[in-house]
């Protein structure tokens, strides 16, 4: 694997890692405050499919980070 395919597989995994970390904060934030808030249950659960979606998009970006790696390791041999 070359220095910038590194480079850059790395950045794709710092960046899932920071989407992962943002969006659980968020969520246990709002988890907590809607209720003192007065947020609506519908409100609370579009939340919930926001965190879940970009949950999913981190876990395709992660898969997409691994078959690379694989792909590359294939490749030397």
């Amino acid at each position: 694997m070359s220095e910038a395919e590194d480079r850059a597989l790395a950045r794709k995994g710092r960046t899932a890692g920071l989407v992962i970390a943002v969006t659980m904060t968020l969520w246990v934030l709002v988890q907590m405050a809607a209720p003192a808030i007065g947020l609506p249950g519908r409100y609370a659960l579009l939340f919930d499919f926001a965190a879940l979606a970009a949950l999913i998009w981190a876990l395709v970006v992660i898969y997409q980070m691994w078959q690379a790696r694989r792909a590359s390791r294939e490749n030397q041999r």
